[in-house]
């Protein structure tokens, strides 16, 4: 990181500093009316809403300074238990579970200690940062004042002019050591909110479980839905075409003896029948495993994918090895829906595809110059895209502005099965 960097970062973490300082003033007054609605909750109407009320408050709380620290480089994630199908936001049932949640109680044991770790380490961030610029701005105000006022003095007490310069190299050293420490001492802020925020080894096993078991669900209904695409596919397009081939074969039998030129003309008609029957099949085949994607990979098949597009496309690939076929037909098949959605919406001039592995990590990212635009939540295609890819433990990222460009990021944990030859 360059000396500008980090003297950015530095400037950043004293501002958040300020925030986290003045959010972090918050949680014990939420605690106090948190207890007051807990000692309050058998009364009828009053207690029960208040206690409702303040929970959500201190959910809402501890949900932001999971947002903090996430933003700042510390994940925490949400450690909740899923609510109840059916349950109203502010009913009993809604408050009993909301209440034995360990992950609430956790929630409350880090307001006060969280608050206090972040009031000192955020006044400690700000102390030292405010402190070296009064000492580095000592000397230009006595030059151009010629005096100092006096409430400066108490930071830096200086009777003469020398004093002065000597509090010029101090406040220096002390501004950037501040601007040093600044980041590394926020960084201990989010440390220490993830030992209470973060969710145990029990929720994050019960979270897998849950994830895990959304995952099948969406497998299943994604597989359910791709054997009905084929045998409809396979009902209205081959079928019909070889019950044809059948009928006319049958007539063709009746006039080769009393019509052979008649005959000749229904056996050439059935040939024909039989040939588009037999590329509507290639065509389903394609659907279910394309051919190039054995042969050539998912770096070879997504550049004859590429070449088939009407726009310039321009695929980048590093992957030293294969990858196994479920892997790699989920990722062909998301990056043929991306280029699909590009071709038909976006009007874009050029296109590109990424492909890269690390760390265990395969990441492709789809991009265009586009008008932009693009939102999973007015799409059944991307949401395919991403419930394809969830069942793989796969993510994806969309930033698509209005007036382009738009961004799909797919990553998905996955191994290299064999290395290229």
């Amino acid at each position: 990181m360059t000396l500008r960097n980090r003297a950015h970062a530095g400037w950043s973490a004293t501002a958040d500093s300020v925030l986290t300082v003045g959010l972090a003033l918050l949680n014990v007054p939420v605690l106090t009316v948190w207890l007051i609605g807990l000692v309050l909750s058998p009364v009828p109407m009053l207690g029960t809403d208040l206690l409702a009320v303040t929970t959500t408050v201190v959910r809402w709380r501890a949900d932001l300074e999971r947002r903090l620290g996430t933003s700042a480089g510390t994940a925490i994630r949400r450690p909740y238990h899923p609510s109840p199908p059916g349950t109203d936001q502010g009913s009993r049932r809604w408050l009993r579970w909301i209440i034995t949640d360990p992950a609430t109680w956790r929630d409350l044991a880090w307001l006060v200690p969280g608050a206090l770790i972040a009031v000192g380490l955020g006044l400690t961030t700000l102390a030292l940062v405010i402190y070296g610029m009064a000492g580095a701005l000592l000397l230009p105000l006595w030059l151009f004042l010629g005096e100092v006022w006096f409430g400066y003095a108490l930071f830096w007490p200086t009777a003469n002019l020398t004093e002065a310069w000597l509090a010029l190299p101090q406040g220096v050293v002390i501004l950037a050591g501040g601007l040093a420490l600044a980041p590394l001492l926020r960084k201990t802020h989010f440390q220490f909110a993830r030992l209470l925020l973060a969710p145990t080894p029990a929720a994050e096993l019960r979270l897998r479980v849950a994830h895990l078991t959304m995952t099948r669900a969406d497998a299943i209904d994604a597989q359910a839905a791709e054997l009905r695409r084929i045998e409809r596919d396979l009902h209205d397009g081959a079928q019909a075409r070889m019950v044809s081939v059948g009928m006319t074969i049958g007539l063709a039998e009746r006039l080769v003896r009393r019509d052979p030129a008649g005959a000749l003309k229904l056996l050439a008609e059935a040939r024909a029948t039989s040939t588009d029957a037999l590329a509507e099949l290639r065509h389903l085949v394609r659907g279910i495993h394309p051919p190039v994607l054995a042969e050539r990979g998912l770096e070879g098949a997504v550049r004859a994918l590429a070449i088939s597009l009407p726009v310039p496309t321009d695929v980048t690939s590093h992957l030293p090895g294969r990858l196994d076929t479920p892997v790699e037909s989920a990722i062909y098949f998301a990056v043929a829906e991306a280029l699909a959605n590009m071709g038909r919406h976006s009007h874009a001039r050029s296109a590109w595809v990424t492909i890269d592995h690390a760390a265990g990590v395969l990441k492709v990212v789809v991009g265009d110059d586009g008008v932009g635009g693009a939102d999973c939540a007015r799409g059944t295609g991307l949401q395919g895209v991403e419930r394809r890819l969830i069942a793989f433990d796969g993510t994806m990222e969309i930033s698509s502005p209005r007036g382009g460009p738009t961004v799909m990021i797919m990553e998905m944990p996955c191994a290299l099965s064999s290395p290229k030859i």
